[in-house]
């Protein structure tokens, strides 16, 4: 028995009549917030660059995609069988330049065709938008950028990076007219704008925005904790401090890190 058979033995036995008491009460509903849990755990682990907890994180997922499984295969609906197989054949279907006869070499190319055959895949009857397999339940800002890339993917965006560029430039200035009027609703409607511009520059020039967010909220935290640590070796509260001192600290911990 492999390490895969093994735990699928396990989890089959945890829910079998001798099992757990836990383990046999949970349904798909119910794993939902685990598993996210787990998702994002393994997404800080990637970020730390901790290989021995991507290793454990990436177990904890796997252990939820095989669960998921046996209660499906318990509603007898698929089995973790199943599940491979599909995989197996949608690999092979939307890699024709591996397994088939396209010609298709560069990243480019290869995502273009990859979204052409997955929108062919849905396409069986009807209108159908280049948007609809994007899910519903994606953090929205991850839902903004999958909806630019796929739209891209048709031809909708601008030919150049400065033209995204510029558009920044635009919405920002925007923003401020809209701030200057004093027209919430509308300055809200701008700032949106704004952000999904920012988004698209930074798909254009293939950075992932959420990649950004999380090492910008790591600098962020590790600057805040240090003007944090800093005042309370000075024997001061951060709210007794004016803006100008925690500035001050900030910009050490900055000059710090350019040192390093």
């Amino acid at each position: 028995m492999n390490s895969f058979e093994e735990l699928i033995s396990i989890i089959k036995r945890l829910r079998g009549e001798n099992g757990c008491a836990w383990d046999r009460e949970q349904t798909f509903e119910s794993l939902i917030p685990c598993f996210l849990e787990e998702s994002y755990e393994l997404v800080e682990a990637i970020s730390n660059k901790d290989y021995e907890n991507i290793k454990e994180e990436l177990g904890d997922v796997l252990l939820h995609v095989v669960f998921f499984s046996e209660l499906a295969k318990d509603e007898n609906k698929f089995n973790i069988d199943d599940v491979c197989k599909n995989i197996n054949e949608k690999l092979i279907r939307r890699h024709p330049h591996v397994f088939g006869d396209s010609d298709v070499k560069d990243v480019e190319g290869i995502l273009k065709q990859w979204d052409k055959i997955k929108q062919a895949e849905k396409n069986n009857s009807g209108f159908k938008s280049v948007l609809d397999g994007i899910p519903k339940s994606l953090p929205i800002m991850e839902k903004s950028y999958k909806m630019m890339k796929k739209a891209a993917g048709v031809g909708f965006e601008y030919k150049n990076i400065d033209d995204s560029l510029a558009k920044i430039d635009e919405e920002l200035s925007e923003v401020k007219e809209a701030y200057n009027e004093k027209d919430k609703e509308h300055l809200e409607e701008e700032i949106g704008d704004l952000i999904m511009t920012v988004l698209d520059f930074a798909r254009m020039n293939k950075i992932n925005p959420v990649n950004s967010l999380i090492k910008v909220n790591e600098k962020f935290r590790k600057r805040f904790n240090y003007v944090e640590k800093t005042a309370y070796d000075m024997n001061k509260k951060l709210e007794d401090m004016s803006l100008e001192e925690m500035d001050n600290l900030w910009n050490e911990y900055k000059k710090q890190e350019r040192e390093k």
